[in-house]
C-alpha cells in the first residue's frame, strides 16, 4: 500500500509539495483541505488527488490518511498541528514550525504523549549536495569552521503572497526566510549559538521587513576566537544569496538559493578547488518527504535530521532576535501562544 498524504493548505508551497510526492513510486496525496472548497477542488484537480476534505477536522479523521503536510501560514501551524496530533496523525509542518519557542514546546510535548512523528519540513538539510558538503566538513577539508555567511535577500513585488508581509498571519523576513540561515549555521557548526547580536527594520505593517544578525557560537578550544555566522535576510533588495563556511583551511560554498541548492564549491590552500553539481530528482522536496516516510514507518516521533531539538533551538534564537528588534504579534498572549484566528 503507498503512503498517503493528507494536505492542509493548497498554496505555492503546498504545489511544489504535490509534485514531489508524485514522483515517489510508495506515495500519493489521497486528500486536501481548504478553508476555500473551490480552491481545494482547483488544486485536487491539477494534481490528480481524488478526493478533498469538507474541513482540516475532516482530513485529520480521515483513516485512509497516513500523515498530514500543513502548509498553511505561520500563525496557524500550531493549532492545526495539535488538532493533527489530537486526531492521531503525524505531521510534516512547513517551516517555521510555529511562530515561537512556548508553541514549538508544547507541540513536541504532545507528540512525545501521543507517539506520533513529529518534523519542521526544512528540506534544505535533506538536499543531497548538503551531504557532500557534510563530508567535507567532518573530514576537516577547511579546518574548524569559523566564519559563516550569508544572505537570503529579495524584493517583495505584487506577486508575492500576502502572508509576507501580514501582521495577523506571522509574516516578515525572519520566520520566513531568515529560518534557514539559522537552521543551516547550526547545521554547520553542529551546535546552538551561546549569543547574538542583531538589528532590524519593522515596516509599517509592522513586520521585519530587514534582519541582520551575528550567531556566536562556544570556541572550540580556549586558545580560539568564537565562530560567528552572520546572516541578513529581507525583503527589500536582492542579494547574492549563497552560503558561505570559512575556517583557517579552505572556504565551502553552498552557491546561490543556498536553501535549495544543488551546487557547491570546496576552495582549500594548495589544492584544486572541487567543485560539485548534485541536481535534484524532481524539486527537492522529495527527500525530506522519503525521510518522513522512512521515520514513521519505522515508527520513530522525529528524525535526527531535523530533530525536536534543532526545530526547539532555532525557535529559540528567532525569539530572541524578535525580541531585540521589538517584534511581537497581536495574537502572542502572554505566554507567547498564538490566538486562533
Amino acid at each position: 500500500m503507498p503512503f498517503t498524504w493528507g494536505i492542509i493548505g493548497p498554496g505555492r508551497i503546498a504545489q511544489k509539495f504535490a509534485e514531489a510526492v508524485a514522483s515517489i513510486d510508495d506515495a500519493v496525496v489521497g486528500s486536501v483541505a481548504s478553508r476555500d472548497t473551490d480552491r481545494a477542488g482547483s488544486f485536487a484537480t491539477a494534481y490528480g488527488i481524488q478526493r478533498t476534505a469538507r474541513s482540516y477536522e475532516a482530513l485529520a479523521a480521515d483513516e485512509s490518511i497516513d500523515a498530514i503536510y500543513i502548509s498553511t501560514p505561520h500563525r496557524f501551524h500550531f493549532q492545526q498541528a495539535m488538532m493533527c496530533l489530537e486526531a492521531g496523525k503525524h505531521v510534516l509542518i512547513e517551516k517555521p514550525i510555529t511562530v515561537n519557542a512556548t508553541e514549538c514546546e508544547m507541540l513536541i510535548e504532545s507528540a512525545r504523549e501521543k507517539n506520533l512523528f513529529v518534523m519542521e519540513a526544512l528540506w534544505t538539510r535533506f538536499l543531497p549536495v548538503y551531504s557532500e558538503v557534510r563530508s567535507w566538513l567532518d573530514a576537516g577539508r577547511i579546518g574548524e569552521p569559523m566564519v559563516l555567511s550569508s544572505t537570503f535577500c529579495f524584493p517583495i513585488t505584487t506577486d508575492r503572497p500576502e502572508r509576507l508581509w501580514r501582521h495577523d498571519l506571522a509574516g516578515g523576513a525572519l520566520l520566513d526566510i531568515g529560518v534557514y540561515s539559522i537552521a543551516v549555521s547550526q547545521w554547520a557548526m553542529q551546535r546552538n549559538p551561546i549569543d547574538l547580536i542583531a538589528s532590524g527594520h519593522l515596516n509599517g505593517e509592522r513586520v521585519d521587513d530587514r534582519i541582520t544578525a551575528s550567531l556566536l557560537y562556544a570556541p572550540p578550544s580556549e586558545a580560539s576566537d568564537r565562530p560567528v555566522s552572520q546572516f541578513t535576510c529581507s525583503f527589500q533588495s536582492q542579494g547574492p544569496n549563497n552560503f558561505a563556511i570559512s575556517g583557517v583551511d579552505g572556504t565551502i560554498v553552498m552557491e546561490a538559493r543556498f536553501w535549495g541548492a544543488t551546487d557547491a564549491t570546496l576552495h582549500t590552500d594548495g589544492r584544486p578547488t572541487v567543485r560539485v553539481n548534485m541536481p535534484h530528482r524532481c524539486n527537492g522536496f522529495e527527500y525530506q518527504i522519503e525521510e518522513a516516510m522512512r521515520q514513521i514507518r519505522k515508527g520513530a516521533i522525529e528524525h535526527p535530521t531535523m530533530s525536536h531539538a534543532d526545530s526547539l533551538a532555532n525557535m529559540k534564537v528567532m525569539d530572541r532576535i524578535r525580541d531585540v528588534i521589538g517584534l511581537r504579534y497581536d495574537f502572542e498572549t502572554d505566554r507567547r501562544i498564538s490566538d486562533p484566528a
